[in-house]
């Protein structure tokens, strides 16, 4: 089964938490924290894989979620980080953001990879901690959560020319002829139900890749037929072979079906339409085609290539010209760099970290990714735990935005599950 699109649910791993330990020895004196850190959380990883070219894996299972890094122990040992879950796509998938629509990767080449979900940082332990002025801190980091998103999975054929046109116009007859492609044909609409690719050899032993799209009609772009289920698939080709019924065999004006097609592909996308075309004009073996075709050329310009594909007839010449403009046509990336999203854990606005919401006249709701992190982060066994949590609030600036939306002693703050009392 041909999948080309999936929505699921990646998670990395979480850091493991630190160790609050001290060294407690007979023949050692003042051993001092002796707790390690934690080790990483793993990330979720997409690799490309030549032998893929579907994404029916990722339609039936929808959540993926990285192992967690171990706790640090006593001793000074550090927690092992987790390993990366791998996840093997097709070559040419795309990866976005829900929420954001941020392309976080674009794998056109086999082995390539992409970070999707960052694990998280191990917490560190008790002995990371020790400064000048506190030799003995007693306290240590729970481990840093694991990024957790929704993203949209695309694959987006890797194909050097792209055969578009109406229903039944013959791309599918076409590309039987110039490959080993092996296609459903038949007289009627929609037999095309995915697209298919095929390795085309010239004359002269040059190659390249053709796909063969199913059929277009008006409104595909707005949902008709197959809607724009396959558009996306012409997005990489580099050159558009428009190919059209001359014979008018279904009632059709060629020059019509020419109009609307592109019409439907401006609508998907406006750069489609810059890529080079030519125009292959098929059926000509059909009585009244020769007509058309003149009609046809005194509308439009560009190149004609008549051809039958049932006869196998002027098939060469289109080849020998796909393969010249190709030569000169050098492949560009579907995104620019600047469009791909940083992988920077918990991105959040540095105007506003943090939002406060008065849920009464007594307690405030303190919400804001970096906030909620912290509180995470935060292992709440100890006084001194509990006051470098409280500092942390204060340089964020929580404190002084609390007393200015009129807080007072005793007062509730909630912070996820957490509340505690107000205290000046």
């Amino acid at each position: 089964m041909f999948i080309d699109e999936a929505i699921i649910e990646v998670v990395g791993g979480n850091g493991g938490n630190g160790c609050l330990a001290f060294r407690r020895e007979k023949y050692v004196e003042m051993g001092g924290p002796y707790g390690g850190n934690g080790g990483h959380g793993g990330n979720i990883v997409f690799e490309a894989d030549e032998g893929l070219n579907t994404l029916i894996d990722l339609r039936y299972k929808k959540r993926y979620k990285a192992q967690n890094g171990a706790h640090g122990e006593g001793k000074g040992c550090n927690g092992k980080n987790a390993p990366d879950l791998v996840v093997k796509v097709p070559v040419g998938t795309v990866v976005s953001e829900i929420d954001s629509s941020f392309i976080i990767g674009d794998l056109t080449k086999h082995g390539e990879r992409c970070i999707v979900a960052e694990g998280g940082r191990g917490g560190r332990g008790n002995m990371a901690f020790v400064t000048k002025t506190n030799k003995a801190p007693d306290f240590a980091e729970n481990g840093e959560p694991g990024e957790e998103k929704k993203v949209k999975v695309e694959l987006k054929l890797l194909a050097d020319v792209g055969l578009v046109g109406m229903p039944s116009v013959g791309k599918s007859t076409l590309i039987s002829m110039i490959s080993a492609a092996k296609p459903k044909i038949a007289a009627y609409h929609f037999t095309t139900l995915s697209p298919n690719l095929g390795v085309v050899k010239t004359t002269d032993n040059r190659s390249f890749v053709v796909a063969d799209l199913p059929g277009l009609i008006e409104g595909a772009s707005l949902g008709e037929g197959l809607g724009d289920k396959f558009l996306k698939h012409i997005e990489r080709t580099r050159v558009i072979a428009h190919v059209i019924d001359m014979s008018g065999f279904e009632g059709r004006d060629p020059y019509d079906d020419y109009v609307i097609i592109n019409k439907e592909l401006e609508n998907f996308n406006k750069n489609i339409l810059d890529k080079p075309q030519i125009i292959i004009a098929n059926k000509m073996d059909i009585e009244g085609a020769d007509k058309n075709l003149e009609e046809f050329k005194k509308k439009v310009k560009d190149p004609i290539y008549p051809i039958s594909a049932a006869l196998n007839q002027g098939i060469d010449v289109v080849l020998i010209k796909l393969a010249d403009m190709l030569d000169t046509i050098k492949k560009q990336p579907l995104y620019e760099e600047e469009k791909f999203e940083d992988h920077v854990l918990y991105q959040f606005k540095k105007e506003q970290p943090f939002k406060i919401i008065k849920e009464d006249e007594h307690t405030f709701v303190v919400k804001g990714d970096e906030i909620e992190k912290i509180y995470k982060m935060t292992w709440f066994v100890t006084d001194e735990a509990f006051r470098r949590f409280s500092a942390k609030l204060r340089k964020l600036g929580i404190d002084d935005k609390l007393k200015e939306m009129g807080i007072q002693n005793g007062d509730t703050i909630k912070i996820l599950d957490y509340e505690f009392e107000y205290q000046e």
